[in-house]
């Protein structure tokens, strides 16, 4: 047996037909609903400036530091494949002139040259919203209960949405000396020995040290950013609670959410399931009002999240074996072949999925192609049939036929589909 010389890259996978349906069928669920809270689509291009996602994520992350696919055109300019999709998001919105308020939604690709695990690849597809123009928090609590919403359509329970403020930029400052204070003194007396990526993050952006999985449970006794939020701060973020106490969204405060992007403030949150455990973030995002300024445009407060499209996969559902071709053309002889040949157009110029095989080969050989394709019905044809103006239909699961003029094909078709919506399959 040979063996193959080229594989898919590490980090990344193939979307079969069957994985592809099933992607097909949740991203129409999902968007329906995002549009039903009144959300646009837009793509924006795989790859931009480098400058975009250093300036807008922040130089001292992980995404920047390490996980960004970067690499420059003949000119020398530095370009990077997108790893998230808000920078470039309000990049399109600024450059096009989108007047606010925008309520934006995306389904794309992103690129993270991270180590792969379940549910985070290399090469990984998000959905997400940026509600653009407007800060109140109805806007925050809106869009933390659309994202709710869409995962627990989607099957994922026991839900909980992390929720935490992190305060204005300057409430964020004062933060971070004081838990710079605290690391030094804890460093000094030796109880705290940081890990050599939080020794380089601590003198750039301590708050990083909260995110790591290392250092960050060693900072238990650390002050929280909680006690260093405004009056006007902790007003805003009881409000956003408020709005998701009434319409009924299980939260859970977390002090030490912070998320792991620069352009955050104020409202923070991740939803976790508890079913499979709290360490996998389905889904997160947060207010970044600041965003739109840095990119040199008008000020402007946003706020968003984005979903692994992947994540959910692995973790609620199984790969479905789709059907194939709905109806097979299969021909007695020679003599029925050209007839089947028109048939098979005419059924597909209904938009019925239908194939056939071009060799010669005897029906029972047709019948067994028939079966490896998945096909559902197989439409036979003979001359008794051709003389009749007629076709014999063979159900491939029962093996039941009827013999039914040509137009009874879509009727057929459209009583197996309305059977299929009724199961919930598609």
């Amino acid at each position: 047996m040979k063996t193959l010389k080229y594989r898919r890259p590490r980090g990344t996978r193939d979307i079969i037909p069957e994985e592809y349906e099933l992607r097909e069928r949740l991203l129409e669920k999902v968007q329906k609903t995002i549009r039903a809270y009144g959300y646009k689509f837009i793509i924006t291009p795989v790859f931009e400036r480098t400058e975009l996602f250093i300036r807008s994520i922040g130089d001292s992350t992980d995404i920047v530091e390490k996980e960004m696919y970067t690499f420059k055109d003949k000119k020398g300019r530095s370009f990077t494949l997108r790893p998230e999709g808000t920078a470039p998001v309000m990049r399109a919105f600024l450059e096009n002139g989108i007047v606010p308020p925008a309520k934006l939604a995306y389904v794309m690709n992103m690129f993270r040259a991270e180590r792969p695990q379940k549910g985070r690849l290399r090469e990984f597809w998000q959905v997400g919203v940026e509600a653009i123009g407007v800060k109140d928090p109805l806007v925050d609590a809106e869009v933390i209960e659309m994202g709710y919403s869409i995962l627990k359509e989607l099957g994922a329970e026991k839900l909980v949405v992390l929720l935490n403020s992190i305060g204005s930029i300057d409430e964020r400052q004062a933060y971070k000396k004081a838990l710079l204070d605290y690391i030094n003194e804890k460093e000094q007396d030796g109880s705290l020995d940081l890990c050599e990526d939080c020794k380089r993050r601590k003198n750039k952006n301590p708050l990083r040290i909260l995110d790591c999985k290392i250092d960050g449970p060693k900072l238990k006794d650390a002050p929280s950013l909680t006690e260093f939020l405004s009056p006007e701060s902790l007003k805003y973020f009881n409000e956003v609670k408020k709005y998701l106490d009434r319409w009924k969204v299980n939260y859970r405060e977390e002090p030490r959410l912070v998320r792991g992007l620069d352009y955050y403030n104020h409202t923070a949150f991740e939803i976790v399931s508890e079913k499979i455990g709290v360490q996998d973030t389905l889904l997160g995002g947060g207010r970044y009002d600041s965003l739109a300024e840095d990119m040199g445009g008008p000020a402007t407060p946003a706020i968003g999240w984005a979903m692994g499209l992947e994540r959910i996969i692995d973790y609620f559902y199984r790969i479905p074996i789709i059907p194939g071709p709905f109806y097979f053309v299969t021909t007695v002889n020679e003599f029925s072949k050209g007839y089947a040949i028109g048939l098979l157009k005419k059924i597909r110029e209904w938009k019925i999925p239908s194939d056939m095989t071009f060799e010669p080969k005897s029906l029972k050989a047709q019948m067994k192609i028939a079966d490896r394709l998945n096909a559902v019905k197989a439409v036979i044809v003979g001359e008794d049939e051709i003389k009749l103006q007629k076709v014999r239909v063979r159900d491939l699961e029962t093996g039941k036929e009827e013999l039914v003029p040509e137009k009874d094909l879509v009727r057929i078709y459209e009583e197996y589909l309305a059977e299929r919506r009724k199961k919930g399959l598609i």
